[in-house]
């Protein structure tokens, strides 16, 4: 044979020709020169030659796979329409053949055939691939030095389409851009467009000036009503947004507000989801929610991001504040946290060093940061914390102090 091809048997019994170029090498085998299409057509591996290739490591026992599958689906479809030069191939880490067909069955990209398992084994070797959902991007020409590129997801994410071509000279590309954006960040330039100066207000569903909103500390509030921690949480930043807003009022000031950054999936949804809001919004479907998902690199919901007076952003960790200080954590900035945590230690030295908690069957201890704690969702509220909790050493279960409801141990036992 010429021009770098090989003859080889294929599943029906016919010879045909393997090309051993780059993506033929990763993706066919001696048996294989095909891959999957949605329709259970057969592609040759040789036609993605000269395209951009991403290799998607995931599966469907794993919901992170799900929910970013999803959003690649988007931005696959509106990429293809334009530029066929771009393919994406699944490669499975399904338990059986009929998860793999379930899972395969909402994508409109090639896969590799669930059977061949040598490959796909070698692949996550080869790539060290160690988590999932993982996406390599593979350039056309793999004799470039950034022919490879590792975060996908994470591009895809921060990105989305504008990321295309996937290569390490465009991600440098957009993190500059970002940097600028960042250093020219307005309240304006984040909320208004050319078509839109304003934002909603439910309050008898009036027209706001995003103009009006300058100078004060602003919460953007990335959320939707079909999440299930969105409704945990709203109900929470309601009663805090309330009390933040009532304390002001009494010093005779108006220096905050949450602005709602929707992903409901229809109007009614939106409709619905926002009329039990006291805050402003974003109108349903507007062009800036995702631009707004992508400069503060919103991967999930509920996420409160910060923007100060002045137009920058103090901090995306708004949510986390709430939970941790509800309404004490007004105005969010650097020295109210640092000040807040100083609180906290002093605090914990009244704090008993072990309780028996309600909700559990175990001495809970008192850990920080230093002995043995850190971060975690704390049992009670399912909310995150941080600094101070009490942990069970046996089983791991945590709670903040304030949620712990303290009983006598010895009457909790006497009374089984």
């Amino acid at each position: 044979m010429k021009d770098g091809t090989q003859a080889m048997v294929n599943d029906n019994g016919h010879f045909g020709e393997v090309s051993s170029s780059r993506f033929s090498q990763l993706l066919a085998s001696k048996d294989r020169d095909f891959l999957l299409s949605p329709t259970g057509a057969q592609v040759k591996v040789s036609d993605l030659e000269g395209k951009v290739v991403g290799l998607l490591f995931a599966a469907n026992w794993y919901t992170p796979c799900r929910g970013f599958t999803q959003m690649l689906v988007g931005i696959y479809e509106e990429l293809k329409s334009s530029v066929p030069q771009f393919e994406v191939v699944y490669v499975s880490s399904d338990e059986d053949l009929d998860a793999f067909n379930s899972f395969y069955g909402n994508m409109p990209w090639l896969a590799i055939p669930f059977s061949d398992l040598e490959t796909k084994k070698a692949l996550n070797k080869m790539y060290d691939v160690e988590g999932i959902p993982c996406l390599i991007m593979l350039q056309p020409d793999d004799s470039k030095e950034d022919a490879t590129l590792f975060e996908g997801v994470e591009l895809i994410y921060r990105y989305g389409i504008q990321a295309y071509p996937f290569s390490k000279v465009r991600l440098e590309q957009l993190q500059e851009e970002e940097r600028e954006k960042r250093e020219n960040q307005t309240l304006t330039n984040l909320l208004a467009n050319r078509q839109r100066d304003y934002v909603l207000s439910n309050a008898e569903l009036k027209q706001v000036p995003v103009a009006s909103l300058l100078g004060k500390t602003i919460g953007l509030y990335f959320s939707a009503e079909w999440g299930v921690p969105c409704a945990n949480f709203t109900p929470k930043l309601i009663s805090v947004y309330q009390k933040i807003k009532q304390e002001l009022a009494q010093k005779g000031e108006e220096d905050f507000e949450i602005v709602l950054v929707s992903s409901d999936r229809d109007q009614a949804s939106f409709d619905s989801y926002y009329s039990t809001m006291p805050w402003l919004a974003l109108p349903f479907g507007d062009p800036e929610i995702k631009k707004l998902a992508r400069h503060f690199h919103v991967q999930g919901i509920p996420c409160l991001v910060i923007i100060g007076p002045d137009g920058k952003t103090i901090t995306p960790h708004g949510r986390y504040l709430i939970n941790l200080y509800q309404e004490n954590a007004y105005p969010f900035t650097d020295a109210k946290v640092e000040l807040l945590e100083k609180q906290l230690e002093e605090e914990a030295k009244d704090l008993p060093t072990l309780v028996y908690h309600e909700g559990h069957r175990h001495d809970l201890n008192l850990v920080s940061d230093g002995n043995g704690g850190g971060p975690f969702i704390c049992c009670v509220c399912e909310e995150q914390g941080s600094n101070w909790a009490y942990q069970c050493l046996q089983c791991g279960y945590e709670v903040h102090p304030r949620c712990v409801t303290t009983v006598d141990r010895e009457n909790v036992l006497a009374g089984r």
